[in-house]
């Protein structure tokens, strides 16, 4: 059977679902009759760039469309605040906003800590939660929970594109410069494992505090392990410090520099004479499609920057929770995360996604080389496309899992 007609066949199979789903919690209603959701994100600290006011823009622009496109008989209103990266704050907003505020969803937590407070808390209060920003694969195997999603990416599918292709390519060797914190090592976890999966090994790593603003020591200890690749297993801000220096210690071309996850908002920080040549692995590119230039050029009107693909999956994540509580005729929990799983996920940033079982929602990633200078024809030009994986290849395969929403097959 073909892709086209394999999701025709979904989506007609989620229509007839949704259908007896939405007569069941219909009685249930909208709670308050306003749906409430809160960007939970980092407004000033090193993740504010490829998250922050941008992950609220779009969940903003998300509600818009879908308001303008769906017409809901609910009204939806939207919240935000700065959880500074800490997970005690988080879980306070997070129980405030449940407790005081009627929120019905988080989303964005630009922090695999701070998502595993706020989601434990969710399952206990039954609100969503749909963490765009995090890489741990927690949040979809040990920590699963029934009202928690993960969107975007994870620290598995960064490996699969970027440190795979570059071990496959014949340079066995790496060096980590992590940040030390959870997020960093999950990052650094999921390299790993496509490293040794291709044939390579990992010679050493150092790590650095979050938001570090001199990596030389790192960077001297990468240079003396020679080994063939250096990793960079951090992020955002920390991601953009280290590849400026690297090229001040003159990394390369001796040693390869591969970012486990540096956004487009990175490169443009840096440039692309300091960035060229490096290797990402990215879920959303502005300029891949007609869809997502006209989407980014309508967030770049109010932002001033192209979004990232923190920022594209908070839409995302936002637009497909709407036609979930639409679809249901409630926001009721459970009820919405049901038919948000059997929805196909279709919009600026996924074609043909979908929410899994565990929580995880699937889709292609896509593998870049960041272009040289004269390569880049236009502003925010920065990429070149080496290769698309596959939904089914770019996430952990569900046999693999450790979720108890699991059913395993026996």
């Amino acid at each position: 059977m073909s892709r086209n007609a394999l999701s025709s066949l979904r989506t007609m199979t989620a229509a007839l679902a949704l259908a007896g789903l939405a007569h069941h919690a219909a009685a249930q209603g909208i709670s308050d009759g306003e749906v409430r959701i809160g960007v939970l994100t980092d407004l000033s600290g090193v993740y504010s760039d490829a998250s922050g006011r941008g992950s609220v823009l779009a969940a903003q622009m998300a509600i818009d469309d879908f308001v303008a496109q769906h017409k809901p008989a609910f009204k939806v209103k939207l919240l935000s605040a700065d959880m500074q990266l800490k997970p005690d704050i988080g879980a306070s907003i997070a129980r405030t906003w449940f407790d005081r505020e009627g929120v019905d969803m988080v989303t964005d937590i630009p922090s695999s800590a701070v998502t595993l407070a706020v989601m434990n808390l969710a399952v206990e209060k039954n609100k969503v939660v749909i963490p765009v920003g995090p890489a741990s694969l927690r949040i979809t195997n040990d920590d699963c929970n029934a009202t928690t999603m993960h969107w975007a990416y994870d620290e598995y599918s960064q490996g699969q594109g970027t440190a795979r292709a570059i071990t496959e390519s014949g340079k066995k060797s790496w060096f980590f410069i992590e940040a030390d914190y959870a997020g960093g090592k999950a990052l650094r976890a999921g390299f790993e494992e496509a490293i040794k999966a291709a044939g390579g090994t990992v010679v050493g790593s150092a790590r650095h505090a979050l938001g570090a603003g001199d990596f030389s020591s790192q960077i001297v200890q990468a240079q003396a392990s020679k080994a063939d690749v250096i990793g960079m297993a951090n992020a955002a801000g920390d991601s953009a410090n280290l590849l400026k220096q690297s090229a001040e210690f003159g990394v390369t071309p001796r040693q390869v520099i591969a970012a486990s996850l540096t956004h487009i908002t990175d490169v443009h920080a840096l440039g692309l004479k300091a960035a060229k040549g490096l290797f990402l692995t990215d879920g959303f590119y502005w300029d891949r499609n007609d869809a997502s230039r006209a989407w980014s050029q309508r967030f770049f009107e109010q932002r001033k920057k192209m979004p990232t693909m923190v920022q594209a999956g908070t839409y995302s994540a936002v637009l497909h929770y709407l036609k979930g509580v639409q679809a249901a005729g409630t926001d009721e929990a459970k009820a919405t995360v049901a038919a948000m799983k059997k929805l196909p996920v279709n919009d600026v940033f996924a074609e043909n996604g979908r929410v899994r079982e565990d929580g995880r929602m699937v889709h292609d990633m896509y593998l870049f080389e960041v272009k040289a200078p004269e390569e880049s024809k236009k502003p925010w030009d920065y990429y070149k496309l080496k290769a698309v994986i596959p939904a089914e290849k770019a996430f952990r395969p569900i046999e693999q899992s450790t979720c108890k929403l699991v059913k395993k097959q026996g």
